[in-house]
């Protein structure tokens, strides 16, 4: 079985290649975190999430929040996704298994080639703080299980205004 995160826990760096050129690392310290888990360009549901992900951007940078999108599709895939629906947002591609392990996902086989080629994270958001913790961690067990983003950047700017502490540690 699969161990889950545990808030409060260090979330071990990954670094991921990233749309457009470069790394993305996920983790570390010294930052606001929001990582946004997809299962790839296969899932209409992604696509719909990822859109309303891309009109929160400003209020997520005003909050002091670094944010990113992730998955496993290859590269060519996520280029076609960010071109496709006008993403800014840092997006990063490539993930492994052994990287969703890591994290904690539920993985999931294609139920068909047109799928996709490999298994894949079901959805999660996570939240790192600027120790390098856990702050925050939703994963889903399916494709319609998200997080609501909105309610989330309201949560995340009264957590980080008051230093509300990490719930869920024990």
């Amino acid at each position: 079985m699969t161990t889950r995160p545990i808030p409060g826990e260090i979330f071990e760096p990954i670094a991921l290649p990233q749309v457009g050129g470069g790394d993305l690392t996920l983790g570390g310290d010294g930052r606001w975190q929001l990582i946004v888990v997809y299962r790839g360009k296969h899932c209409p549901i992604c696509k719909t999430y990822l859109k309303g992900f891309e009109e929160l951007k400003a209020g997520y940078e005003e909050a002091g929040i670094e944010i990113c999108a992730i998955s496993a599709d290859p590269r060519e895939k996520a280029d076609v996704d960010v071109e496709e629906m006008g993403l800014s947002i840092p997006v990063g591609y490539d993930l492994t298994e052994a990287d969703m392990r890591q994290i904690g996902l539920y993985i999931s086989d294609p139920v068909s080639p047109k799928e996709h080629d490999r298994r894949f994270p079901e959805p999660a958001v996570l939240v790192i703080n600027p120790e390098g913790r856990l702050h925050v961690a939703d994963i889903g067990s399916a494709p319609f299980v998200r997080t609501d983003l909105k309610l989330l950047l309201g949560g995340l700017k009264y957590v980080i205004g008051n230093d509300y502490p990490m719930r869920g540690t024990a």
